[in-house]
């Protein structure tokens, strides 16, 4: 019934399911005898669902997905797994991908889809979510993956032109990088009790990690979130101004669907807590 649902005649849904055009015939028939209804009606060449069609298709389709991850978690896991897993690219480039081998190993592969836009679990669009905001997520297994904090940062030129002590006041008057998020340069100088708005000087970037690139070829100030762009200190590319450092009221959460079962995404999630030293408790969201 599906197949001739999704083919949209009962001859493509035969030829798919390698049977007879009257075997198909045969057993929609009998299911729409069994169910006291029409599930299909005819159109040019072929056919589409009825109102009461689709609505059995569509509970046929929660059940097989049903019994497929009831079968996901009896089965014993063997062989290299697929995971899919999205993130948007700043974090993939800062943070994963030089981890990567390290998550995988010899019994997982990661698929990984580098996209800004939020992925639905739910539609199977991906298995594993790690998102950055503050969360909750309806129906969504978040848990923190790890927290930041934000300290300036610039080209060890301008970190030396204006030294250890600068104040806030004077690191308000240089050139600001950022994101399309503003939230962190609002915050860390409301601590200092200044107010952010953006400014001709100031430049806006798309990622994350152009924030960072723009900073180390002197562009301006950027706020460095540490531990997630740590190696771009490490390596001395950038040089931090000031010891005041501010949490960033965002974080890094990895998502899973609500009752996932499946053996390699979870395994995978405590591989990626594992790394990042975060806690191992799942929190649950309504």
């Amino acid at each position: 019934m599906l197949a001739a649902a999704d083919a949209g005649s009962f001859t493509a849904a035969a030829e798919a399911l390698h049977i007879t055009h009257g075997s198909v015939s045969r057993r929609i028939a009998a299911l729409e005898a069994w169910l006291g209804t029409s599930l299909f009606e005819r159109h040019g060449r072929g056919v589409r669902l009825t109102p009461a069609g689709q609505r059995f298709a569509a509970e046929a389709r929660r059940s097989l997905d049903a019994l497929s991850r009831s079968a996901e978690h009896w089965r014993p896991w063997r062989g290299r797994q697929t995971v899919r897993l999205t993130t948007v690219p700043s974090f993939a480039r800062l943070w994963l991908l030089p981890r990567l081998v390290e998550i995988e190993r010899d019994d997982i592969h990661v698929e990984l889809l580098m996209e800004h836009k939020a992925t639905d679990l739910d539609a199977r669009e991906a298995d594993v979510a790690i998102r950055y905001g503050r969360g909750p997520w309806d129906g969504l297994d978040a848990r923190l993956l790890f927290q930041e904090r934000l300290v300036p940062a610039a080209a060890p030129p301008i970190a030396a032109r204006l030294g250890p002590m600068t104040s806030e006041a004077a690191l308000h008057a240089e050139p600001l990088l950022h994101d399309s998020d503003t939230s962190q340069w609002r915050s860390w100088l409301a601590g200092a009790g200044l107010r952010y708005r953006p400014r001709w000087q100031d430049r806006r970037f798309e990622d994350y990690d152009s924030v960072l690139a723009a900073a180390a070829a002197g562009l301006g100030i950027c706020l460095l979130r540490q531990p997630l762009a740590g190696s771009w200190i490490d390596s001395g590319r950038l040089a931090t101004i000031g010891a005041r450092a501010e949490p960033n009221p965002a974080a890094h959460h990895i998502c899973l669907r609500r009752g996932e079962e499946r053996g390699a995404v979870i395994e995978l999630a405590d591989r990626l807590h594992e790394l990042a030293g975060a806690r191992p408790d799942l929190s649950s969201t309504a």
